[in-house]
């Protein structure tokens, strides 16, 4: 991968890995309800295990503020474990004389899983002494935890100035998807933007206009923009305050040359609910006391036949209330449209944040995109055009 180092460009065989990885995962009752993120860093702890280095996984967990047993690491072990189909050595902390035994006493191969990095507050400041004691536990620095790397941490970037630091395998997976995203994309590209509010998201709408050849606006955002055309929404979840800006951004979509879709019907309903009364009116014809729920049929038209025309999609946010049937049926459908043209070999698809991946694996599809990427912070950062710091401590010189 060209601009960034990597595991080809490090010697692994003998030597302490001290691998950041992603490992804030779901718990319920002790127990991991969701591996995604475990089955995600699989490759590169294998990888340097079978290199014949020593893989010393830092993390965090939660935010504890100081010390904390429910948020320690230790009940991640036996599902990290399960996944890697080799034991997991866990020590008690992430500094001290006490690690430095643990590694020292480990053979090369083996896997040692340190205790949460965030029950110092060292990490999250960046300490110079924190970075230090890390450091001071390794030979090289892998960061393979790209969903951490907007942030200027000791363990995601000040590891990355005092060891030779490269990119994990997801992290590199990660990063290619992006560039082939949004960095150096095959044109035409379109973005479908979703989500609640504009207020969260305009940094990323004033990036993408001037990036993307077509955008098309859902989910409860939409209605701020159907606003400011001078539409009633209804009761529908909108910003009126903020009518002002969504004119804005199209005035620079214009002026640069970006296409800009917004529903033209829709589903609506008299209350937020599954499968209440509902009907599909145009977004002119919305009463009062109805609320738009999700984007209506001849909307998922006009996308799907866009999808035709562009080489590109980058999608981050639903079309409509996806959790609560039938207002799923505007996101299922153009994702797996997406999906379908992926699988034809005719688009690139890179779909990222929270509520995008949950709403992949609701249609089925996350496993026929491109990419998907688990990263919330980090991928709209990335899509807002902003610098992530542990991803520019891995640049090569």
């Amino acid at each position: 991968m060209s601009g960034f180092r990597t595991l080809d460009d490090a010697q692994l065989a003998g030597k302490r890995v001290l691998t950041r990885v992603d490992l804030n995962v779901p718990m319920e009752d002790g127990k991991v309800t969701d591996a995604t993120r475990i089955e995600r860093i699989l490759p590169t702890i294998r990888e340097i295990s079978q290199k014949g280095g020593k893989v010393v996984l830092l993390a965090h967990f939660g935010r504890p503020k100081g010390r904390d047993d429910k948020n320690s690491l230790k009940q991640v072990v036996p599902a990290l474990a399960h996944a890697l189909g080799q034991p997991v050595i866990f020590v008690d902390d992430c500094i001290g004389e006490d690690v430095a035994k643990a590694i020292a006493a480990a053979k090369n191969g083996e896997v040692l899983l340190l205790e949460n990095t965030r029950f110092h507050a060292g990490d999250e400041k960046n300490d110079p002494d924190f970075v230090k004691a890390l450091a001071a536990n390794g030979d090289l620095f892998v960061n393979d935890a790209f969903s951490a790397a907007h942030r200027a941490h000791a363990s995601t970037e000040g590891l990355a100035h005092v060891l030779p630091a490269y990119a994990g395998r997801t992290m590199q997976a990660e990063l290619e998807a992006l560039s082939a995203g949004l960095d150096n994309p095959a044109r035409p590209v379109m973005a479908i933007v979703g989500g609640a509010k504009v207020s969260t998201k305009l940094d990323l709408l004033g990036n993408l206009v001037r990036k993307v050849d077509v955008l098309a606006i859902g989910g409860g955002m939409a209605n701020t923009f159907l606003a400011a055309r001078g539409v009633d929404v209804g009761k529908s979840l909108c910003e009126h305050d903020l009518v002002g800006t969504a004119r804005e951004i199209e005035e620079k979509a214009k002026a640069a040359g970006c296409e800009i879709l917004l529903p033209v019907d829709a589903l609506v309903a008299r209350e937020f609910k599954a499968n209440p009364g509902h009907r599909v009116v145009p977004v002119t014809e919305v009463d009062a006391d109805e609320m738009i729920l999700d984007a209506g049929p001849l909307s998922v038209a006009e996308v799907v036949l866009k999808l035709d025309h562009v080489k590109t999609v980058v999608w981050n946010g639903p079309f409509g209330a996806f959790e609560l049937k039938p207002f799923d049926t505007a996101t299922v459908t153009v994702a797996k449209a997406v999906a379908e043209r992926v699988k034809a070999g005719k688009l690139v698809a890179v779909a990222g944040g929270g509520d995008t991946v949950a709403a992949m694996n609701h249609a089925g599809v996350a496993d026929d995109l491109s990419y998907v990427s688990t990263a919330g912070g980090a991928f709209l950062e990335w899509m807002e055009g902003k610098a992530l710091p542990g991803v520019e401590a891995l640049r090569k010189d």
